[in-house]
């Protein structure tokens, strides 16, 4: 663990560069052609293209602008917003999670049905079964060496078999006073802020000290940039990559909670159509698929922009299937605009 500043720094110099500089093989390099000032200024295009989205909005409805408007576009993105974080952490070492919606649907069920008998517990149980399916993946993952597009698609699978069993395939409702008791803490507002901002700003500065602030987050930095790197230096990383995805099924329960309380109930399909918007808000913030570079607050980014996008093919009246269409190419686009391509030396 003594090399680890050094390998994370040596891995870390060929991925995030001086301004202009630009990586052999990456996306960037792919346009040879454009100016080097126009990639100087790469890694605020996320918040460059937020700012358009929001004056495009603005445009088209002028109430959008106002305070309120704002912070309910916030709220309503919050749950999303927190499953994203989670995946983040996975995206991060250059794995995927594609278990994230199903275990936040599983998570809107399991705490409906637990909360009468176990009260405030019920919460816990279900942060703690989130964190179980995430290490999981983890372990069958690295253990059995299996990618972990495959391990998190069946444990998603299981995760929404378990949600249909308990629930009797159908949907369950709260208790209104339970749920005001247990749950009153993310509902409503506080000072004229709706309280899941509260929840997902909280997490969002408990993943942004794990990411900055501690071995767990520089081993991870240095397991994207490199991961071979990582392991000729002494790190075992296995132990490592299990605790990402152990924190993405925990912030994937989180997610869960945040709907369920949301909805005042839970679904086995609750969090459907959450996972590849999620997926999108990673990439379009600057986390590449690749992993080692980006990070949580780039996730924000990301998230605040899919918000925007929604609320507006939402306001332009667009059917629901074509929204997932629409995020289905702009997770293409994403992924040929971030991906590292050194990193990616055969297709299969």
């Amino acid at each position: 663990m003594v090399s680890l500043k050094a390998t994370a720094s040596k891995e870390m110099a060929s991925k995030e560069m001086a301004p202009g500089q630009v990586a052999k093989g990456s996306a960037a390099s792919q346009f040879s052609g454009a100016p080097r000032g126009l990639m100087a200024y790469k890694a605020f295009f996320p918040l460059i293209t937020l700012a358009v989205l929001v004056g495009l909005v603005g445009l088209l409805d002028s109430s959008f602008l106002r305070p309120a408007s704002l912070l309910e576009l916030a709220a309503d993105v919050s749950a999303l917003f927190v499953m994203a974080l989670g995946i983040t952490f996975v995206i991060y070492i250059g794995s995927i999670d594609l278990s994230a919606q199903s275990i936040a649907s599983m998570t809107t069920v399991l705490v409906t049905a637990l909360m009468p008998s176990l009260g405030p517990l019920a919460l816990v149980a279900v942060l703690a079964a989130g964190a179980a399916g995430g290490a999981l993946s983890g372990i069958v993952s690295v253990r059995l060496r299996i990618p972990s597009f495959i391990t998190t698609l069946a444990v998603g699978g299981i995760a929404y078999s378990v949600a249909q069993y308990v629930s009797g395939e159908k949907s369950l409702a709260m208790d209104a006073a339970q749920r005001a008791s247990v749950m009153g803490w993310m509902i409503g507002y506080a000072w004229g802020i709706p309280r899941e901002l509260f929840v997902a700003g909280g997490l969002l500065l408990a993943a942004l000290f794990v990411e900055r602030r501690t071995v767990l987050g520089r081993v991870l930095k240095a397991i994207g940039a490199g991961e071979a790197a990582a392991i000729g230096s002494g790190i075992r990383v296995e132990r490592y990559k299990v605790a990402a995805f152990a924190i993405a099924g925990t912030l994937s329960a989180a997610s869960g909670l945040i709907l369920a309380a949301r909805l005042s109930g839970g679904s086995p399909t609750a969090a459907n159509q959450f996972l590849l918007p999620a997926i999108v808000a990673v990439l379009v913030g600057g986390t590449p698929l690749t992993g080692g570079v980006g990070g949580v607050l780039n996730t924000l980014v990301g998230a605040l922009i899919v918000a925007v996008i929604r609320t507006s093919m939402v306001y332009l009246e667009v059917p629901a299937a074509a929204q997932q269409i629409f995020f289905g190419l702009m997770l293409i686009v994403a992924i040929a605009a971030t991906i590292d391509r050194s990193q990616v030396r055969i297709i299969k």
